[in-house]
């Protein structure tokens, strides 16, 4: 695999699920605490209130980043952290993410942050949350402060991860916070993340004149028709719809697929939340895409589901998730991005896969989690032969971390992390994946040497 001098590697994580520190530094409780203390929501009610104890151990967790040799660190900030209450703005929370970003950039780490990585402030979902449309105020007023604050030494802005994530499944599915199971809050949620990213990158380069880097993250999974009849073309076409599309069209067409309002009117009343200049917003010219990127989707077609489709039987090897893996149509994505949506350089802001690791004799050996790593850094590697221009590649995650509604169950980590003693133990991944940045920079440096 060749990458070429410019492209960036990086490791990411996110605040609820390393941080800790649940009642510390002035935080108070977001929609993930809440959604945490409801009996058969978590696995075994499993929470974040300690989790990997990053708050207390950054320091450490800087050291290890540091070892990898990664180019740059991607963490976001704990929004009840900075606005505890409505209008009321902590600076100690804030002096948390200066000092983490000091640290980074000491060390010659760039930071990267994501403004909201799902843990919405209590007292913002008291108010009705995403599907307020004050929510939008709310959420610039928190950017402004990231901005003054931050700007100075953070090397790119994500205004927020994953919208599919945080609308669909917190407000339609209800497997995440704030478990809600209601089509047209979770459009209406959707809607008003996605007009809160526009006014944000708006701010930062109008308001802030500044020149940091600035983007949107989407979770996106090619989707596949188990067979060639209409009806799972049909389905594919829909399920593509509400996990692709409906985000897509919006941040790069100024538009919601038709198609898509056609299917959801049957839950979604009116679209009267659509208000003028909002699609314009939305739309507003960014300078890089992140993608987070797992796996791909096989569907069939189902009558009884609510948009015609499910999931459908795959022979593909799975990680410890059971999503198909699947570096393949990874490429399938990137070329079909470049064909209909954006020439923006794209960034991998999360790729990686969850296993049943085991420590033996102080090692983790996981191969799987190190052959899916090299197979999908090889499909990034094959992409910008072809032209793709992906600028960078971060691996998620940097540890083992709270995994959601799977608690502590499900291990992302290139680190291991014992959950009792919160030692962190490098698994062969961060070795291989150490290894391959190692190369990547003494290859650079050798032709740089040969040039002269």
């Amino acid at each position: 695999m060749k990458f070429d001098k410019q492209f960036t590697f990086g490791t990411a994580t996110s605040s609820y699920q390393i941080e800790g520190a649940a009642a510390e530094g002035g935080r108070t409780p977001s929609i993930w605490d809440m959604f945490c203390d409801i009996p058969g929501r978590v696995y075994k009610q499993h929470n974040g209130d300690v989790a990997c104890d990053h708050y207390h151990r950054f320091e450490e967790d800087v050291q290890h980043i540091k070892r990898l040799g990664v180019d740059t660190y991607r963490f976001s900030i704990a929004w009840p952290r900075i606005f505890p209450e409505k209008g009321k703005y902590n600076q100690e929370g804030m002096d948390f993410y200066k000092k983490l970003a000091a640290r980074l950039t000491e060390e010659g780490i760039k930071p990267a942050v994501t403004l909201y990585h799902w843990d919405l402030p209590m007292w913002a979902h008291e108010e009705g949350g995403w599907v307020n449309r004050e929510s939008v105020e709310w959420f610039l007023d928190y950017a402004r402060v990231c901005f003054t604050e931050l700007d100075a030494v953070v090397d790119s802005w994500i205004t927020h991860n994953e919208p599919w994530c945080a609308g669909f499944l917190g407000y339609h599915q209800g497997v995440h916070a704030p478990g809600h199971t209601n089509m047209d809050e979770a459009v209406k949620a959707v809607h008003h993340m996605l007009v809160s990213h526009g006014k944000a990158v708006e701010m930062l380069k109008k308001e802030f004149a500044s020149e940091t880097e600035i983007g949107i993250t989407l979770n996106l999974s090619p989707v596949y028709a188990k067979t060639d009849s209409a009806n799972d073309a049909l389905a594919a076409n829909n399920a593509d719809g509400y996990s692709n599309r409906w985000f897509l069209d919006p941040v790069f067409k100024g538009e919601y697929p038709k198609d898509m309002m056609n299917l959801f009117s049957k839950y979604v009343h009116s679209y009267d939340f659509i208000k003028e200049g909002d699609m314009e917003a939305i739309s507003v010219e960014c300078d890089f895409f992140g993608i987070n990127y797992y796996s791909r989707g096989i569907v069939e077609f189902s009558a009884a589901t609510d948009f015609l489709h499910r999931g459908a039987y795959s022979d593909y090897e799975k990680t410890g998730m059971g999503w198909d893996i699947a570096p393949n149509e990874f490429k399938d994505l990137i070329r079909r991005l470049r064909a209909e949506y954006t020439q923006l350089p794209i960034i991998i802001t999360e790729n990686g896969a969850a296993y049943d690791d085991v420590v033996e004799n102080g090692r983790v050996h996981d191969k799987e989690r190190t052959d899916y790593v090299e197979k999908h850094l090889q499909a990034v590697s094959d992409l910008n032969e072809e032209g793709m221009n992906i600028a960078g590649y971060y691996l998620w995650s940097l540890m083992d971390n709270f995994e959601w509604s799977f608690g502590y169950d499900k291990r992302f980590g290139i680190l291991y992390v014992d959950f009792d003693t919160q030692e962190r133990i490098w698994k062969d991944s961060a070795y291989r994946y150490a290894e391959i940045i190692r190369d990547h920079k003494k290859s650079h440096n050798l032709q740089a040497e040969v040039a002269q």
